[in-house]
């Protein structure tokens, strides 16, 4: 029976965030182990938005030292960076003229980001046919993704099915979602409605997974809550305080709803979460400053990571190549 093989990226467009840790990095540990995990740090998606070259470099290694800081194991997975591996590129054509017009037009995120830019790239708005590419290089299964990539991951599966339906039923794998049940989207500490986003307009909303760890108390003893005192899990009319319980919950393994039973203040609740997350992100940090003393065997292991996803990608590539009618 074949190990089921997950696949996942991230940009490396700043240090990750809890969001990053909760929603998406803890699942790329878990599914590290029982499955042929593929994991990939985005540096072609994050020039969609003009970056510094040098600041782009150091990102991506710190993305790297941080991803292994958090639990990946290059003895138990593949980690590597997108560029070093061409057929990303190559298959994101082909998923260019997949994929359709109006599909890309209806990406929420490309509305988003492209509202905050002064300058907007067309890879900005083709950028989800390169994800596509992403996932479909290397027979992808399953995508252990934040909710807020449901819709790319819905038109990853739509490009494959299209694409099989044109040039043969077996030429690409169609992906599933996994998508963690709690903390899939994790809120901006003081704007509880928008999702926590480095592009936040104010800081104490965003934790840092590498960011001084009283600074992290801070920012959860300063969250918005609400006005009534009531500790109570209702998203949808308290979702300051459901922020709160959502993120204690994922930390610790309980339910949001069986936590906010033990609670009848709001201050209890600030400091636990903040307790909580600061002793989750310590020995984080601490394998991050060891990995960091050493950046030469950080971007070797990234190299062998690349020839291994190239071995894989290889293979799919040349039957999309061949499927479309490539000579």
């Amino acid at each position: 029976m074949t190990t089921p093989r997950v696949f996942s990226g991230i940009q490396p467009s700043g240090d990750p965030h809890l969001g990053n840790l909760l929603g998406a990095m803890r699942n790329y540990v878990h599914y590290q182990n029982g499955h042929d995990a593929v994991y990939c740090i985005v540096n072609m998606h994050a020039i969609t938005t003009p970056q510094d070259p040098e600041v782009l470099r150091t990102n991506t290694v710190r993305m790297a030292n941080a991803l292994m800081a958090a639990g990946l194991d290059p003895e138990h997975c593949t980690l590597f960076v997108q560029s070093d591996v061409p057929q990303h590129a190559q298959l994101g054509w082909i998923m260019e003229a997949t994929v359709s017009f109006g599909e890309l037009s209806r990406m929420t995120q490309f509305k988003d980001k492209s509202d905050r830019s002064e300058f907007i790239s067309s890879a900005l708005f083709t950028y989800p046919a390169l994800q596509a590419a992403d996932i479909l290089l290397y027979d992808t299964n399953f995508v252990p993704v934040g909710d807020d990539q449901r819709q790319h991951l819905e038109l990853a599966r739509d490009a494959a099915q299209r694409f099989n339906s044109r040039y043969g039923d077996d030429t690409l794998v169609v992906p599933e979602h996994v998508i963690p049940a709690v903390a899939a989207r994790v809120m901006d500490l003081q704007r509880p409605n928008d999702k926590m986003s480095k592009s936040a307009e104010a800081e104490n909303g965003v934790v840092y997974v590498l960011e001084d760890l009283k600074s992290v108390e801070k920012k959860f003893k300063r969250a918005v809550t609400d006005s009534d005192n009531e500790v109570a899990f209702d998203p949808q009319n308290k979702p300051g305080v459901s922020n709160l319980l959502e993120i204690l919950g994922s930390v610790t393994g309980k339910a949001p709803g069986d936590l906010a039973e033990q609670y009848s203040q709001y201050g209890q609740l600030k400091v636990d979460t903040a307790e909580a997350v600061v002793e989750m992100l310590r020995p984080i940090q601490e394998r991050f400053a060891e990995l960091s003393a050493d950046p030469g065997e950080t971007i070797g292991l990234l190299a062998e990571g690349a020839d291994k996803a190239s071995a894989i990608a290889s293979v799919v590539y040349e039957r999309a190549h061949r499927a479309v009618g490539f000579i």
